[in-house]
């Protein structure tokens, strides 16, 4: 469930001695309570904050509690509202009920029965932003464990257990497949945070039109389309951690927000005037190199060392290949958990410990799910290998000293598909192929499995590559 350090409620009344009886008796370590007694007092909190339940009264000197109310529903879509009334306006409170307050109270009330009805409905705010949530994360990877015995691997361990704890931005840095998500959910959940959502977002599957209120939000009526107001990244992931995957594909717009964002806590949402302040651990990934982006003008420079502070590189599989056992053993046994294990042969697991791996984890992931596909009586052999790897072996079972022409051939493919977001016609364009040719290679590579767009990104051209690496 998510959760947030503390439970913030505005209170809304225009007798100052409720406001001041509320905030002395109820405030504590997980409620927060902040008063108003004027609707444009409230009006002018709200667009500073995000509360979570707002107490409101019917009736205000400056304003009405109902026209109120339908303010805050618009402008906080996951706030919820209490309607505090008197007996003989209970027939208001029910309307306002049927435009989207949670409930109401009469006065005079006792302050047990407000905790209450305040407590249910902080619930059902929450389970509104963890909906939201599981939609906003759908498409995200799966948790796992970073694994491996590699001097790499215990290195990277050290250093995730050393700014875990810290508040620092982290960017992690490695070629595609490597695992760079990994690292980040391992980061997330050692950190004081791990109880509360790790948001990802793809930087290559933003909209480019609606990347800023797909970030920011919007208010109602910021632009056409925008018929109630929407809460953006920055607002569901407050108190949480946020990830921004493949971060070098941001536009320099962006970039120079992203700094503004890192730098002050605080953004405006699209159509707002006011600012909005937010307490969010950043996490950043990329497979670009930035420093050389940097040099060519694609990324903002004083973005970059803001987030090059503390630097995690991950090495590709074939310089750690000691680690190849412990994920093979890993894939074979959680791929199908509702069975036992299947095995490698001995010239299988010849062959992938000699072969190069261009497309790093991702790619062993996915050979071992065709293996299992093609395994015989529980056995991954050989013949149930990619061509490319299993001539990792001559026909003696000897290792190849050299990659096949074919291997180089398959690895230049692969890396092309991966530069141009799996965009097959821009690949077969690249590549000085037709696209029959090239789909006709894709399969007799056995890539299929191993060049899909990764979950979460667009199937587009990187923005800002017009040449094959």
């Amino acid at each position: 469930m998510y959760t947030s350090d503390f439970i913030n409620i505005l209170v809304v009344d225009d007798e100052p001695s409720i406001c001041r009886l509320v905030q002395k008796e109820m405030a504590s370590a997980n409620r927060k309570i902040t008063t108003a007694t004027t609707a444009g007092q409230a009006l002018k909190l709200a667009a500073q904050q995000n509360f979570d339940v707002i107490v409101l009264d019917v009736r205000l000197p400056d304003g009405n509690g109902m026209q109120l109310l339908e303010r805050f529903r618009e402008t906080m879509p996951h706030v919820e509202v209490i309607m505090i009334t008197g007996y003989s306006e209970v027939t208001n409170a029910v309307e306002a009920m049927k435009i989207g307050a949670y409930d109401y109270i009469t006065k005079p009330f006792s302050l047990d029965r407000l905790t209450l009805i305040i407590e249910r409905a902080y619930q059902r705010s929450m389970l509104h932003k963890e909906l939201h949530l599981l939609r906003q994360n759908k498409n995200s990877e799966p948790l796992s464990h970073l694994i491996g015995h590699s001097a790499a691997v215990s290195e990277i361990r050290y250093l995730i257990d050393k700014v875990a704890p810290t508040l620092t931005p982290v960017l992690i840095t490695g070629e595609s497949g490597v695992g760079k998500n990994i690292v980040v959910n391992a980061l997330h959940h050692r950190s004081s945070r791990a109880e509360k959502h790790l948001i990802v977002k793809n930087c290559g599957a933003f909209n480019k039109e609606l990347l800023r209120s797909e970030l920011f939000g919007y208010c109602k009526g910021a632009f056409t389309g925008a018929v109630d107001s929407q809460d953006g990244l920055l607002s569901l992931a407050n108190n949480g951690s946020l990830f921004f995957d493949e971060v070098g594909e941001l536009s320099l717009e962006v970039q120079s927000m992203l700094l503004r964002i890192l730098e002050s806590q605080k953004y405006r949402r699209v159509g707002d005037k006011d600012e909005r302040s937010v307490n969010i651990r950043f996490f950043f990934a990329t497979n670009r190199n930035l420093v050389k982006e940097v040099e060519t003008g694609r990324f903002h420079e004083a973005l970059f060392h803001r987030l090059n502070v503390f630097r995690i590189e991950i090495p590709p599989l074939r310089e750690r290949k000691e680690d190849i056992p412990l994920l093979l053993e890993f894939f074979l046994g959680h791929l199908y958990p509702d069975r036992q294990p299947y095995k490698l042969s001995s010239q299988a697991l010849q062959c992938l410990m000699s072969y190069h791996w261009p497309g790093n984890v991702r790619e062993l992931r996915n050979v071992i799910e065709r293996g299992i596909i093609l395994a015989e009586n529980d056995l991954i052999t050989r013949k149930c290998l990619p061509n490319d790897i299993a001539k990792c072996l001559d026909d003696s079972g000897n290792c190849m000293p050299f990659p096949t022409l074919e291997q180089h051939e398959r690895e230049f493919i692969v890396r092309v598909l991966e530069y141009v977001s799996n965009n097959r016609t821009l690949a077969a364009n690249m590549l000085g192929i037709g696209r029959k040719t090239l789909y006709r290679k894709i399969k007799e590579y056995g890539l299929d499995m191993v060049c899909q767009t990764p979950r979460g990104m667009a199937a587009e051209p990187r923005p800002g590559r017009h040449a094959a690496p």
